[in-house]
């Protein structure tokens, strides 16, 4: 059986991804390399995965639906020139990687994977192309205890050596006994895979021009075909239908369940949890169930989640809680959560929320683009939004500002210790003084003095045996 040379990576990288295909199964009108998972779409963690081994080129053939798919890749990837190549029909994955051909440089090695296969991995990879030396063409295979549908790794009685590979439709039973498949991936010189490719024909069962056919080509003209052998089958799993797109999302969200656990977080139950993005944990972490967490996420020693709560760009400091049904969204100005601080349940933290040590923020509370300072509290039923709130301020259910005029946001400024009572409105622009008291029901639309009790109601009036509008009687 042949074994993977230990040899270091000749010359540069260049990738092609296949991303042409309908995906019937999937039932949708979105090209299926474009279905999510983990929170980003097949190809992206393809292309991803490309930029990370360092590729120079990376070629993407798209077919149906290229102007979404092309659209879709428009960020480009780190470090790699990022090109598209049309396959139009798609007449199989040998006539895909031959639109490619023609941007392939000759120098460089050519790594074949598919859009729709998102979860291989970069030490894998750097191992497929060592072994392809610069001179061989190396398969990714794997061992499938059923082994239905794929196409067979093929090797000679005497030697081992791999002649063929066979796809299921065209293989003989004796064939179809043959547990080693290959998985779409492989890795070959392109000068040496430019020509198998001009030399492929469509004489099998489905009329189709198969990439699988360069191996019995390449073991026709003497080149040395190696199989490099991973056993980790949620690297080489493809998405063709909603039920294998569910089932690879649960499969690694375990993963990564496990990995975190393994460090010493505390998975309430690893079956719901969801990660989207990177999350980093310090010790004594506690997560509940039903938690997704987006972007980049810290969490710093003995922070607890409470369940089925939603946290995106954020980092939360050491001792915070934040409790159940809380949504957490830093988008691009990203959400800070000091030490100690006490969060929801059911609150609202958006884009730029920048809250202190002890700061607590109760139910149905929004704070977005603020910065409040240690010790303040805003716990029930309020807005704080475009403010900056000075320490220990007690901020009363139902208070608003009122920070945007129809035309631009302006900002409220709160002092330290001011009490704001409840069912207030704060029209910005606006400062209250330091340790002043604003009286509940009021709307202040003038910067108050420090120390001061400020009130602005109407009059109460009341009126004697008043009597309600009644109904008219029907007729």
């Amino acid at each position: 059986m042949n074994q993977t040379p230990q040899q270091s990576t000749p010359g540069p990288v260049d990738i092609v991804i296949m991303a042409a295909g309908k995906g019937t199964r999937m039932k949708s009108r979105l090209p299926k390399v474009l279905h999510r998972l983990a929170g980003r779409a097949l190809l992206a963690h393809v292309a991803g995965t490309a930029g990370r081994i360092g590729a120079r080129d990376v070629v993407v053939v798209t077919g149906h639906g290229a102007a979404e798919v092309e659209a879709a890749m428009a960020g480009g990837i780190a470090g790699a020139t990022l090109r598209f190549a049309r396959q139009e029909p798609q007449l199989g994955t040998g006539h895909a990687v031959l639109q490619a051909a023609p941007l392939l440089p000759d120098d460089g090695t050519v790594v074949v994977l598919s859009g729709d296969v998102p979860l291989i991995g970069e030490d894998t990879l750097r191992a497929l192309v060592a072994a392809s030396a610069g001179q061989r063409l190396a398969l990714l295979t794997i061992e499938f205890d059923d082994p239905t549908g794929y196409g067979r790794v093929i090797r000679s009685a005497a030697a081992g050596d791999v002649t063929a590979v066979v796809e299921h439709k065209d293989a003989s039973e004796a064939q179809r006994a043959v547990r080693e498949i290959y998985s779409g991936v492989m890795a070959v010189p392109a000068r040496l895979l430019k020509g198998w490719l001009a030399r492929l024909d469509n004489k099998n069962a489905q009329g189709e021009y198969y990439l699988t056919d360069v191996v019995k080509l390449a073991a026709a003209d003497g080149v040395p075909v190696v199989a490099h052998i991973t056993t980790d089958a949620l690297q080489v799993a493809g998405i063709n239908s909603p039920a294998q797109l569910a089932a690879l999302e649960r499969a690694w969200q375990l993963r990564q369940a496990d990995a975190l656990m393994a460090q010493g977080v505390r998975l309430a139950d690893p079956a719901r949890f969801d990660l989207r993005g990177t999350l980093e944990c310090a010790t004594d972490v506690e997560i509940d169930v039903n938690c997704v967490f987006e972007g980049t996420v810290s969490l710093g020693e003995g922070v607890r989640i409470g369940a089925n709560c939603v946290i995106a760009n954020a980092r939360i400091d050491a001792g915070a809680v934040i409790h159940p049904f809380t949504h957490i969204d830093g988008e691009k100005a990203g959400v800070t959560v000091g030490a100690g601080a006490l969060i929801g349940p059911f609150a609202r933290l958006r884009p730029g929320a920048q809250l202190g040590a002890e700061v607590h923020i109760g139910n149905f509370v929004e704070v977005k683009n603020s910065t409040l300072a240690a010790g303040a509290k805003a716990n029930h039923l309020a807005y704080l939004g475009d403010a900056t709130v000075g320490e220990r301020v007690n901020y009363g259910a139902g208070a608003i500002t009122a920070n945007y005029d129809g035309a631009n946001k302006h900002r409220t400024v709160i002092g330290d210790d001011v009490h704001v009572g409840s069912n207030c409105v704060l029209v910005a622009p606006i400062t209250l003084g330091a340790g002043g008291t604003i009286g509940g029901g009021s709307t202040i639309n003038k910067s108050t003095e420090p120390g001061a009790l400020t009130v602005s109601r109407a009059k109460q009036v009341s009126f004697a045996n008043w009597k309600r509008p009644q109904k008219k009687p029907k007729a």
